[in-house]
């Protein structure tokens, strides 16, 4: 059997826009052969549609476009995520739910029966979870239809399971000739080679084909990066889909099997951030950026990822220097500028920090220097910037990393304002190494802006080490801390310092005020900042078992 696969890129509540792709992908796939046609995970609404579900005209246009949708079928069947309702008494209002659409009828053929409530996902919330399943039948083939989460329960790819049930399982035992998966799972490091591990595990033992369609594209802070699967027999790849691009094509299940490929990290993320990017850019309505210019690595990352993504004429980079800018800085960011083909404004700050400075002379009682003068610096660009945005409709982006945003290195209302936070979800560590990938062929991001040492430039002779450890060590902390709830013990068995874990514990947990206010931020990890991660800000918890966790702590940061 040949199997048309839709990797499409869709928009949350577009149901006329997703209904038109949708439809002009089946039929280029029914055009090549295809005998079955796959659509992802709540496919028509777009992935995830969050509270939108609670809308009772929301779940009305998800019918009505359904039924539309039906209307255009033949004789190919083409299999999509929706929105059921629910029949029952008790439970919840829908399910999350596979619907078969063949000659012009709908019916629905699965329902999603493994609702993830870890990390971003929270389907309990919304979705009641399926029953038994049985296998359709498609031509003479009999077809196990699953939705995403329904494969991630594999007894032997994980060593400790989220659910008691597992639907695969379930259906093989029915006996099936195909598995096929209908998903929308948002990408993170490594994330596709889980996936095929998975698949590949069905494969080998059922000895059936597996095919999995994933979605594409940013929606919010999740990016989808398609990489869709068929995985054949005997465990080799039979098809795989583009990383971070739609693709709409024809997979033949008697094919040759392959080994996968994978770009290499570096790029993934890149390519992750940049498709981020570009679909938050234009499903809010925006064409434009603006972003501040350091002459730093991160602002020159964020500034090649909004390049890339929107086009160099479409962003503005704007360098705001002050009295303890250095000149190669400025230089760093104006060189950037050129070599991006961006637009490029440099506003010095001086006179506006002085003015402000006379103004607040009589609260601060002859008081000077300090972290007062080091934030309002920060703040004074960020009123420029926002101005800029407000003057011109650019998207304002801000360009911290994950490793700063985690201890309070930033400052509220300052480098912190702005609409989407590009590289928020990026330790230091892997901004150096993006940064190296950009340059592999040329020289993109100056070299002065990698090698020298990271600073804010607040003060005199400062650098990001004055008050972090170096971003390795740091980021090893927020590996086992915030990505894998470590304990401090564990970090020390792990030769990592006692005394600064305890340190970076404390600005940790004592930032997550500062993060609530942050904006949104492209997820590339297992674990981010923001929806992933739930910390409540009042509370006296504290991890090093010392009594002063309620203590302010006064460094730039604050």
């Amino acid at each position: 059997m040949k199997i048309g696969i839709l990797q499409l890129d869709l928009t949350v509540g577009d149901f006329s826009g997703n209904s038109l792709k949708i439809q002009q992908a089946y039929e280029r796939v029914v055009k090549a052969g295809a005998k079955l046609v796959l659509a992802p995970e709540l496919g028509l609404c777009g992935y995830p549609p969050r509270d939108l579900l609670n809308r009772e005209d929301f779940v009305q246009a998800h019918d009505r476009s359904l039924r539309q949708l039906a209307a255009k079928t033949g004789p190919v069947p083409l299999l999509i995520g929706g929105v059921e309702k629910f029949k029952g008494k008790d439970g919840r209002p829908l399910h999350n739910a596979a619907f078969l659409l063949h000659q012009r009828k709908v019916r629905v053929v699965a329902r999603k029966a493994l609702l993830p409530t870890y990390d971003v996902f929270d389907e309990d919330r919304y979705f009641e979870p399926g029953g038994d399943s049985q296998p359709i039948r498609i031509g003479e083939m009999r077809v196990g239809v699953t939705i995403c989460e329904d494969i991630w329960n594999d007894e032997e790819v994980w060593p400790v399971r989220r659910y008691r049930r597992d639907p695969v399982r379930e259906l093989t035992k029915k006996g099936i000739d195909l598995l096929v998966n209908l998903s929308a799972s948002p990408w993170n490091i490594g994330k596709e080679r889980t996936r095929y591990r998975l698949l590949r595990e069905v494969a080998l033992r059922s000895k059936i084909p597996v095919v999995q369609v994933n979605a594409v594209g940013g929606n919010d802070e999740l990016v989808f990066d398609g990489q869709s699967l068929a995985v054949g027999r005997k465990g080799g790849v039979l098809a795989q889909g583009a990383a971070f691009g739609e693709q709409s094509w024809v997979v033949d299940l008697d094919g040759k099997e392959a080994k996968p490929e994978w770009a290499a990290e570096e790029e993934q993320v890149f390519r992750a951030l940049v498709l981020g990017t570009r679909d938050y850019l234009q499903k809010c309505g925006f064409r434009e950026v603006v972003l501040g210019l350091s002459g730093g690595i991160d602002s020159a990352l964020t500034a090649v990822i909004a390049a890339e993504a929107m086009g160099p004429d479409k962003v503005l980079g704007v360098a705001m220097p002050s009295r303890f800018s250095s000149e190669g800085s400025v230089q760093d960011a104006e060189a950037l500028a050129k070599r991006l083909k961006v637009r490029y404004l440099k506003i010095p700050i001086e006179n506006s920090f002085q003015s402000v400075l006379a103004s607040l002379a009589p609260a601060r009682g002859g008081k000077s220097g300090g972290l007062t003068e080091e934030n309002l610096q920060s703040r004074l660009r960020g009123v420029i910037l926002m101005a800029i945005s407000n003057e011109t409709g650019r998207l304002l982006l801000t360009t911290g990393n994950k490793s700063e945003l985690a201890v309070g290195y930033c400052t509220l209302y300052g480098d912190m304002c702005g609409a989407l936070a590009v590289i928020a979800d990026v330790p230091k560590t892997m901004v150096y190494r993006v940064a190296q990938w950009v340059n592999r062929a040329r020289e993109i991001i100056p070299k002065s802006s990698i090698e020298k040492a990271p600073s804010a430039e607040l003060r005199p002779d400062q650098t990001d080490q004055d008050s972090l450890p170096p971003y390795e060590e740091l980021d090893r902390i927020l590996e086992s801390y915030v990505v894998n709830d470590g304990s401090i013990q564990a970090m020390a068995k792990k030769g990592i310092s006692k005394k600064i874990a305890q340190e970076m514990v404390r600005k940790i947990d004592l930032s997550e005020y500062k993060r609530r206010q942050a904006a949104p931020g492209l997820k590339i990890t297992t674990k981010a900042f923001g929806v992933g991660r739930r910390m409540p800000i009042a509370q006296a918890f504290d991890p090093r078992g010392a009594a002063s966790m309620r203590i302010p702590i006064k460094t730039r940061e604050g």
